[in-house]
């Protein structure tokens, strides 16, 4: 195991006891309200050994939820479920920020509150289904948002992490990546504006920036993060000037003086060390293809402050303790992913009730 894994690092206004961080991961498993349940705060409780812990997407609003049983964080009933949350991982002496994901296009009207069409940067319909609780259905054309509605969309923002750290969190993460509705006016192939939030690089990141920005206002810099996955095709997205885009981007990001990136790439290393080389501050990278060693050499080369993981979390609620120890580690059942009870949520053992 790597030595530098294990020692502390300053993220913004937070103190991690160490660099192996839960990455977000959709599970589907909050009240059909988007309140959080006593099960979502067990679960989360049980991985607070995590040096910090990033939730699931939490949507910031009706127009903002994707897909069925995911968390809200913009009523006073989502405020005091995620203070279930908060509170569970606190006493486990974790730490842990609510990411804020808005899903634009990449939704179904059955699947929100309201049952209205999904919102996006353009008229531009995403190819792929969509899981609703009566099945996989089409995705439908979503509708081309006003400038005003854009503004409102970040306001919500603003108001969404206000919500946040009101539960209890100790900051918030803004979702910019994974095809959601950031990454769309990201995306040339899905924003085809002409106005100020289309068109030129500049143009097309000028959202992002005024969403993460917004976010940190409200609740300081220091406690304010960004996910970015460049190059990543996921939810019908193309991108076909990544390096200039995210030059561009990852530049006026640091100019923000954030507590972290949150980088999330599945290519090779060459597009990992040109964002290091634009962003001066703390980066926190998810390598999804590669194995847990190579991920874990990352922070001893300096090419991450920390790692990000999800499968690895999900299965193993003590995957810190494994991994000092060098335990075997758990495998995974994806068949229970998303939905459903206890089981491939709560149920995953421990090495210490294994070796009972």
């Amino acid at each position: 195991m790597t030595s530098n894994v294990w020692t502390p690092l300053d993220v913004g206004a937070l103190r991690l006891p160490h660099r192996l961080v839960m990455a977000p991961m959709t599970r589907a498993r909050s009240g059909h309200d988007g309140v959080p349940t006593p099960m979502n705060a067990q679960y989360y409780a049980q991985r607070a050994s995590m040096a910090l812990i990033i939730t699931e997407g939490t949507q910031p609003s009706d127009d903002g939820q994707g897909y069925p049983l995911t968390p809200g964080i913009y009523r006073d009933d989502h405020i005091a479920g995620w203070r279930r949350v908060t509170d569970a991982v606190h006493e486990n002496g974790g730490l842990i920020v609510i990411q804020l994901m808005h899903a634009g296009r990449i939704s179904h009207p059955s699947n929100t509150p309201h049952g209205r069409q999904p919102v996006a940067p353009s008229a531009v319909r995403p190819a792929g289904k969509m899981f609703t609780e009566s099945g996989m259905v089409e995705m439908p054309e979503p509708r081309e948002l006003s400038a005003k509605e854009i503004s409102l969309i970040v306001d919500e923002h603003r108001r969404a992490a206000a919500a946040a750290m009101e539960a209890g969190a100790d900051g918030v993460e803004v979702h910019a990546g994974n095809g959601y509705l950031a990454h769309q006016f990201l995306s040339s192939n899905a924003n085809r504006r002409d106005d100020d939030y289309g068109g030129s690089v500049q143009r097309r990141i000028r959202f992002t920036i005024e969403l993460v920005d917004a976010v940190a206002e409200e609740i300081g810099r220091d406690r304010t993060g960004v996910v970015i996955s460049p190059a990543n095709t996921l939810n019908d997205i193309a991108e076909d000037d990544v390096e200039v885009l995210y030059g561009v981007l990852t530049r006026a990001l640091s100019s923000l003086q954030l507590a972290y990136l949150h980088l999330n790439y599945k290519g090779d290393g060459d597009l990992v060390e040109f964002i290091r080389l634009h962003w001066p501050g703390v980066l926190l990278l998810n390598r999804g293809n590669a194995d847990l060693a190579t991920r874990l050499g990352d922070v001893e080369t300096g090419l991450a402050d920390a790692i990000t993981v999800g499968t690895h979390a999900l299965a193993n609620p003590d995957l810190v303790a494994r991994l000092r120890s060098g335990a075997s580690l758990n495998e995974a059942d994806r068949s229970t992913f998303y939905g459903g009870d206890e089981r491939g949520y709560l149920d995953y053992p421990t090495q210490q009730q294994v070796s009972r």
